[in-house]
């Protein structure tokens, strides 16, 4: 038996451009003799759809959309359609009103449905929110093969390889006591670095386990800070993988499951990524073209300092977009050095994008007049060092609402942890590119993207950070070394580590109550940031969940200061 991956790039929302895409998918997968195909979870509406599930009409138009589809695919091609099912049950019994829902589609009808067993709640997912979680082992047979069907988390709970469980049941080995003959998994699965790594490790252990082959169904493409991979994947009895899809793009793989040996055979398998700089760079070249084309716009323009954040942004959007399509704007103050200036010309030149130079001497001037009298008998300070950042942001939205070009925020993770970054100023935008790549991460990259030869101009790379607010200013004045600085924030964010193992690793206990406390007090800037593409297991966002109103910090230092006696014993 023929199966193909499907692996597609749905628009939330977009029922009839994703059920086009499904279409082109299966009647090229018919063409070439295929029996069955595979399409991601929730192909049909697009992962994740959030609170368009509140929407009658939405769901109703789903409803219809999927009855189309059915009668539109080819006759003999059975097809699973990830969908929202209805929960005829939940006014009479309670429980939501919807299931995460799989159809198999075939000779013009909707055959049967498959419900998600397992709902995360973690990091980004709060699936709990909309559905009802399904109770029933979901298989079907088709040409003779027993198939196991499974959504997505219901692979994420085999308590041999994470050394406990998630959820009170394991949907794969309840289908291994079925005996199926072959489990599928319909996916939609955010990418962080390194994640592609852990599926195939994890399904390698679930196949040999229970000795099934296993494949797997991956969405592929940017919705709002999320990226997918795609990479689906395929794995025989053994565990070997025998397909992999391409990472970062739309792809149809087929594979053959072979009913004698009841294993599936060798097939195209595409090749892991040279290094994790070109992971990381794809993914956010991915993110930039998709939500910029999603959002409804063409061109983008952000704000070219002569800096390597800037610079590294301004490479992915023309990667991305193309180069005709990226406006580099230069705003230079009197405290900008001619060295940044060229540094920003160089590498307009070296990735071809167009140029415009605002200068804001006199914008500035026009500032300090205004507020002469109330400041008087202060001293310069952050006050004016922001108002620069600020009248460049104003600048550049207005470019953006004059033109109907995407303004791209330029911040890194490093600063945006420890709130290096002004409100209203720099942090203006309707996407923050590099939100997640710590700074270096951002060098790191950059080193990559030059491998063959300049991109990112070598002064670029060589020089001390500098947001050039101020005479001689460095960021180094402000902020640890970064490489202390991404360490600490690192075990701190991603790593949970506490106070005292950070400390424990190796960094000065000041700096790292110093850095602590910067990232509490930065959480009301983080809420206010544009969207940021997220590459990490802890990135600031949808799954980043921390009061801004919050005391935390005082009593862990109070509790931290109590001596806690672990016995007592008599005085001498």
């Amino acid at each position: 038996m023929k199966i193909t991956i499907a692996q597609i790039n749905p628009i939330i929302g977009d029922l009839t451009g994703n059920t086009q895409k499904i279409l082109e998918a299966a009647n090229k997968a018919a063409s070439e003799n295929t029996n069955l195909l595979l399409t991601p979870e929730l192909s049909l509406c697009g992962y994740p759809p959030r609170d368009l599930l509140l929407k009658p009409d939405f769901l109703e138009a789903m409803g219809i959309a999927l009855q189309e589809l059915a009668i539109d695919l080819p006759p003999d091609l059975g097809v699973l359609v990830g969908i929202v099912e209805n929960n005829p049950k939940a006014d009479i019994s309670g429980g939501k009103s919807l299931y995460n829902s799989v159809a198999l589609l075939h000779e013009g009808k909707v055959k049967q449905v498959f419900h998600k067993r397992l709902l995360p709640t973690y990091d980004v997912f709060d699936e709990h929110r909309y559905f009802e979680p399904g109770l029933q082992t979901n298989y079907f047979t088709f040409n003779s093969v027993k198939i196991g069907v499974t959504i997505c988390e219901d692979l994420w709970n085999d308590e041999e390889f994470f050394g406990k469980r998630s959820y009170s049941i394991n949907p794969i080995a309840e289908l291994s006591k079925l005996d199926v003959n072959l489990i599928v998994n319909l996916s939609a699965s955010p990418y962080t670095f390194g994640k592609q790594n852990f599926r195939e490790a994890m399904l390698k252990h679930s196949a040999m386990r229970f000795d099934k082959p296993i494949i797997y169904v991956n969405q592929v493409g940017g919705n709002d800070d999320l990226i997918f991979d795609g990479r689906s994947f395929a794995l025989n009895r053994s565990g070997e993988i025998i397909s992999r899809a391409c990472g970062f793009e739309s792809d149809l793989r087929q594979i053959e499951f072979d009913k004698t040996q009841q294993d599936l055979n060798i097939s195209s398998i595409a090749d892991n990524y040279e290094s994790d700089d070109e992971e990381i760079w794809q993914a956010l070249v991915l993110g930039v073209r998709d939500y910029v084309q999603k959002c409804g716009f063409s061109k983008v323009v952000l704000g070219l300092s002569g800096g390597i954040d800037s610079s590294i942004v301004a490479a992915i959007a023309s990667a991305a977009l193309g180069k005709e399509n990226v406006l580099g704007v230069l705003m230079p103050s009197p405290y900008s050095s001619e060295s940044s200036i060229k540094d920003a010309y160089d590498l307009a030149t070296n990735i071809g994008i167009k140029t415009e130079k605002l200068p804001i001497e006199n914008l500035m001037q026009s500032y300090d007049e205004t507020f002469a009298q109330l400041f008087a008998n202060t001293e310069f300070g952050l006050a004016e060092e922001n108002i620069q950042s600020r009248i460049r942001g104003s600048l550049l939205m207005a470019i953006s609402n004059k033109f109907g070009y995407l303004l791209l925020s330029t911040g890194n993770k490093s600063e945006m942890a420890v709130g290096y970054c002004t409100l209203y100023g720099d942090m203006n935008g309707g996407l923050a590119v590099i939100a997640d790549v710590p700074k270096t991460r951002v060098y790191s990259i950059c080193n990559w993207l030059n491998r063959s030869k300049e991109v990112i101009p070598q002064n670029v790379l060589i020089k001390p950070p500098s947001a050039e607010l101020k005479p001689g200013q460095v960021d180094q004045d402000s902020l640890p070394d970064y490489e202390i600085l991404d360490d600490i924030l690192h075990r701190l964010i991603n790593d949970y580590q506490s106070v005292e193992q950070i400390i424990k690793a190796g960094h000065n206990p000041e700096i790292v109550n110093r850095i602590i406390k910067m990232v509490a007090r930065a959480e009301f800037k983080r809420r206010q940031a544009p969207p940021g593409i997220k590459i990490t297991d802890r990135a600031f966002g949808t799954g980043w969940r921390m009061p801004i109103a919050s005391n935390w910090l005082a009593i862990k230092n109070i509790h931290q200061n109590k001596t806690v006696p672990i016995s007592h014993k008599a005085s001498s």
